[in-house]
This record gives C-alpha cells, sequence and structure tokens, in this order.
C-alpha cells in the first residue's frame, strides 16, 4: 500500500513538472525571429511585425 501511494505521488510530481515546462516553452516561443518565419514559408509583414503565410502565419517576429 505504501508502495502504490509513493508511485502516485511520484506520477502526480512528473506530471506537474510536466506541465509547467511545456508552459514556459509555450511563453518563450510567443515571437519569431525573421529566419524562423521565413523557414516556415512565410514573408515578414515589418508593418506589422508579423509573419504572412506558412506555419507561423499571424505570429509577432522580433
Amino acid at each position: 500500500m505504501r508502495i502504490r501511494r509513493l508511485l502516485a505521488a511520484l506520477f502526480a510530481t512528473a506530471a506537474l513538472a510536466g506541465l509547467g515546462l511545456t508552459s514556459a516553452v509555450t511563453a518563450t516561443a510567443a515571437s519569431l525571429t525573421p529566419g524562423e518565419c521565413e523557414q516556415g514559408g512565410g514573408t515578414v509583414d515589418w508593418a506589422t511585425n508579423t509573419c504572412k503565410g506558412g506555419s507561423f502565419a499571424g505570429q509577432m517576429v522580433d
């Protein structure tokens, strides 16, 4: 019984840590470099600082 509780606690901790990592990655990937926009098949619209077309369409460009 004690082992089962320990395993449940380990899985819960791992799940929460993974959730924190994915949200941190999402937060840092909010803006692109011009090269990333172009590699994704888009073009940079400097008037609005966004990526037009491709896989990153609509995302902000630094």
